[in-house]
């Protein structure tokens, strides 16, 4: 489970999704300078009056606060449940225990035992999660209307009736997988950060101190009578609160809250752990080493929380000087004096405080000291003088523009149920987010200045992380080892010096009948309508209102398929220059603009087409049109632009080869395509080093006027307009947009006749607390050929959280965080991808464990009837909230579209599903999947790791990422 939407520790496993789509390209930062925008935005006040989610809400006897707000958009219900304690809450030699509680709840209970995530499977749950924080746990999933009463008797069960189902086995596995998530997020680069910012800025004993993961010795001490104490203290109803938002009213919840919660008793009385807001007495400085690619400079601060006034202020005052495209630091540190690749400013919110964070990563030659004294310089400059009318205007209009976007959704980690439980549970005021807004709306300069000088020009921590190997001291602030100790000790159910922990006894089970699933109706695909500009661009479009928000992407066909051989990291620099200049507007009109219409441009390659996106806000959408094809259609590539871009590239590609993943998808491309097939190439899409060095503009214009073109894209759009009143538009930005003269691109997909015997790859990674697995070997179809079979079987194998690689290594053996295979949907040869960041010391059991497993599924131990129809239910009943907002909606038809599916293609999944049986599924997989044939690429400390591997039976060779 992951930590919180706001974490950095990310499911590392996420990083698979870029080898098909590629992550949204972020908008690229500019300078402030003078513009005028094309078209009077949207006032503020008519954005916040645009933001509202209508609720009602009650309470059970039992203390439970029930919040209900009616959304008929969709046959789904968002259930959100918030439990007011986390990481704040664990006693002194506790730490990790609130998160390790939170899996043992995934775990099953006296009712419903086995894995919760295989029963959401069953009834086609989807954002589905639960996650730890400082100041709360939470557990979430959307579900189709009929099976709302399933889920609510899965919540309930784990509310009331979940000790008698945990077990010794069960913390034992958790304590296991709890642990290889530790050290997961610790094995990326600055991986150690967190631990040395709490420690540093927060005095001993201060319940923000530690670190939610927690330490491993307090992980290894948990005992069983520690989760029956945590569970009786914490887990009571009145200490919890219920959202339900979507296709649901008042009455209707209330009976079936009432039904499956009423009979749960109250705990004990909540008591809250009270937190200060310290300041330090004098500015701390530290410097820390790790393996990565460009020293980056932190400073930081605590400040208050949530419920301050002076929350917004801050944040506003944070977006203008480093967060907005046009920010102070972008401006003079990156484009302007060039000593810096990237900058941030922002700041993580908590219920007793906040978390401060200005970081710069030094451009590689530069000195890291003097751009410390640059950047403190530039911050004292900032304080004496504010922000001007301008910049807070943008930076709010961000602001409300976003959480407009966000609430579309009805639940996930930011829909309209997470907005209304958190205010709930933090300042008892479900409807606090209209409070904010106002505030943020009616920010001024004299506003914002105040609190940042008030917040702001208090002592600092700085932290200085740069290039080395890591130190066992800064180990040590992880709690994996002692100061000296250069070794971490395997783990223990108990501390072995110690005495043995007494559980207390289980109360006796009870029975309670789960409920069935009402009849859910299939998927209804919202209409999708054609029609063609006058330059013969394609227009594709889907009406969804839900949001005042419109979302379009011009599609070309190229992607990172279509990249220059000779030049790799050609495709990825044009689309990273397509908003750094215009032939009209410069890099900083550009992201002012953005910033006043509430807009946002991306451009990104996925492996096959190269896609320029906009998010606009309805009032403003003619005017954001209007600079979206600007910069579509007319990039200045200015040769100091150009030279900036490539400076960060080379920087962004120096730093894949210290992430484990991204070591992984840029060392196993070629050896399973060869070097001659547009897919055998890295996957992280960044390109070679040698090929970045050497692109030129002249590259760069061929690039596009060869692939960016009208006669090679496709327009999709989706939100709250019509195609009616979006065509005139259209025909205005692009209806004129000629093709050039030189010949339209073509990618020539082939396959070398060359072995690809299977075999271990080993690359070094000094220091790693884990190893990075990541096998792949070529199947037998192409996403053109619509494998849905395939895809099905591959759920079972290792795609879904129920499946067989996930239930060995990560559930039954413990070795893993995550584990599992994917498919990536590209448009033609599909590989497979097996993956599994495991444990050090069981690397090459990792192997051979699923090796073997894949073997049994392939051979003895196929597909059996209930996992065919778990799959297949879990397919069709997800269908309904797969499709809730825009983006999803504009996702789908553009993978229609790149596949050659019919726009009807979702709405005939269910038959197509209905029709796979588990032979079907079998022989789909036995014909596209050859274990022995797997390459496999393993990321860790060689010394540590090699004698494991030799033993697996496979060839075992060192390999390097020499470009």
């Amino acid at each position: 489970m992951i930590l919180t939407r706001m974490s950095r520790r990310l499911p590392l496993m996420l990083g698979l999704s870029a080898l098909a789509f590629a992550p949204l390209g972020s908008v690229a930062q500019a300078a402030p300078a003078t513009a005028a925008a094309a078209a009077a935005p949207a006032p503020l006040s008519s954005l916040v009056s645009a933001v509202d989610i209508p609720y009602q809400e009650f309470r059970l006897p039992n203390g439970l606060r029930v919040i209900v707000h009616t959304d008929r958009k969709a046959p789904i219900v968002a259930v959100s449940v918030w439990y007011h304690v986390g990481s704040r809450f664990e006693p002194a030699g506790k730490t990790g225990f609130a998160h390790l509680f939170e899996h043992l709840m995934f775990y099953g209970s006296e009712n419903a035992d086995g894995p919760f995530f295989g029963r959401l499977e069953d009834i086609g749950a989807t954002d589905w999660n639960g996650t730890t924080w400082f100041d709360r746990t939470n557990y979430f999933e959307t579900v189709p209307t009929g099976a709302l009463d399933r889920a609510l008797f899965l919540e309930s069960d784990r509310m009331g009736h979940l000790l008698g189902a945990v077990t010794q086995t069960k913390l034992d596995a958790q304590r296991g997988v709890v642990q290889n998530e530790k050290r997961m997020g610790e094995n990326e680069p600055y991986g150690l950060v967190e631990y040395a910012q709490l420690a540093g800025m927060l005095p001993e004993g201060h319940p923000y101190r530690h670190s939610t993961i927690g330490s491993m010795a307090d992980l290894n001490a948990a005992s069983l009578a520690d989760v029956q104490s945590w569970f009786k203290t914490h887990y009571g109803p009145n200490n919890a609160t219920l959202v339900l938002a979507g296709d649901i009213d008042v009455p209707t919840a209330k009976a079936k809250v009432e039904k499956w919660f009423g009979n749960i008793a109250s705990g004990p009385a909540p008591q809250d752990v009270d937190a200060t807001v310290p300041t330090l007495d004098k500015d701390v400085e530290k410097v820390m080493h790790d393996n990565v690619a460009a020293t980056r400079l932190y400073r930081n601060w605590i400040v208050p929380g949530v419920n301050s006034p002076d929350l917004q202020q801050l944040d506003l005052a944070l977006s203008v000087f480093g967060g907005l495209g046009s920010s102070r630091l972008d401006n003079i540190l990156v484009r302007d004096e060039k000593v810096a690749v990237a900058v941030k400013a922002s700041i993580q919110p908590f219920e007793k405080l906040s978390m401060v964070e200005i970081t710069v990563d030094v451009k590689p030659g530069q000195d890291p000291v003097a751009v410390g004294k640059r950047l403190d310089a530039l911050l004292a400059d900032y304080l004496a003088k504010g922000p001007s009318a301008d910049e807070v205007l943008r930076a709010a209009t961000q602001q409300l523009s976003g959480t407009i976007g966000g609430l579309e959704k009805v639940g996930g980690f930011s829909g309209k149920a997470v907005t209304l439980a958190e205010g709930a549970v933090y300042s008892d005021d479900p409807g606090k987010y209209k409070k904010d807004l106002a505030l943020y709306a009616a920010a001024t300069p004299a506003s914002v200045s105040a609190a940042a000088r008030k917040w702001l020009g208090r002592p600092v921590f700085r932290l200085t992380v740069s290039p080395g190997e890591r130190s066992a001291q800064d180990n040590a602030l992880a709690g994996n080892a002692p100061s000296g100790s250069a070794t971490m000790h395997p783990a223990h159910f108990r501390d072995p010096n110690g005495p043995a922990p007494k559980a207390g006894t289980p109360p006796p089970p009870t029975k309670v009948a789960e409920p069935p699933i009402e009849p859910v109706k299939d998927l209804v695909f919202p209409p999708v309508e054609r029609a063609k500009l006058s330059n013969g661009m394609s227009v594709v479009f889907s009406r969804r209102a839900t949001v005042p928000v419109v979302k379009v992407s011009v599609a070309f066909d190229a992607g990172n398929a279509a990249d220059n051989r000779q030049k790799l990291g050609t495709a990825a620099l044009t689309t990273a220059l397509l908003d750094e200049g215009t032939t009209s507007r410069n890099s900083v009109q550009i992201s002012e603009e953005q910033e006043r219409l509430g807009a946002g441009i991306s451009a990104a390659n996925s492996m096959d087409a190269t896609n320029v996106g906009l998010y606009a806000l309805k009032p403003n959408l003619d005017a954001s049109l209007g600079l979206l094809a600007d910069i579509i259609r007319n990039p200045a590539f200015d040769p100091k632009e150009v030279e900036r871009l490539r400076s960060q590239m080379l920087t962004r590609i120096a730093s894949e080869k210290t992430q484990p993943m991204a070591i992984a998808q840029r060392m196993l491309p070629p050896m399973l395509y060869g070097q001659a097939h547009p897919y055998g190439i890295p996957f992280t899409g960044s390109g070679t080093e040698s090929g970045v060095k050497a692109v030129t503009r002249a590259d760069l214009v061929a690039f596009h006027d060869t692939w960016m073109r009208p006669d090679n894209a496709t327009i999709f759009a989706t939100g709250d307009t019509t195609l009616a009143e979006l065509l005139p538009l259209l025909e205005k930005r692009f209806g004129d947009w000629k093709a050039p003269a030189v010949a339209k691109g073509a990618k020539l997909f082939r396959m070398d006749r060359m072995m690809r015997p299977a075999r271990i790859v080993l690359i070094d990674k000094p220091q790693s607390p884990q190893s990075m697995i990541l096998a792949g070997q070529l199947t037998n179809k192409s996403g053109t050929d619509n494998p849905v079979t395939l895809i099905t079987a591959n759920e079972v194998l290792g795609g879904s959280t129920t499946s067989r690689l996930t239930m060995d290594l990560r559930e039954a053996k413990g070795w893993a965080y995550g584990a599992g295979t994917g498919m990536p949907g590209v448009k033609e040869t599909i590989p497979l991808l097996v993956y599994a960041p495991v444990q050090t010391d069981k690397t090459g059991e990792s192997i051979i464990a699923a090796r073997q497993d894949i073997k049994d599924f392939l051979t003895s131990k196929g597909t059996t009837q209930a996992e065919r129809d778990q799959t297949i239910n879990g397919q069709i009943l997800s269908l309904p909230g797969s499709f809730e907002t825009s983006s999803d909606l504009l996702s789908a038809m553009m993978r229609n579209n790149l596949l050659g599916r019919p726009d009807d293609y979702y709405a005939t999944l269910p038959a197509t599903y209905r029709a796979i049986t588990a032979a079907l599924m079998d022989q789909a997989a036995r014909a596209a999947i050859n274990p022995d044939r797997l390459i496999w690429v393993v990321v860790g400390d060689a010394k540590l790791v090699k004698p494991q591997l030799d033993a697996v039976g496979l060839p075992v060779e060192m390999g390097t990422l020499a470009d």
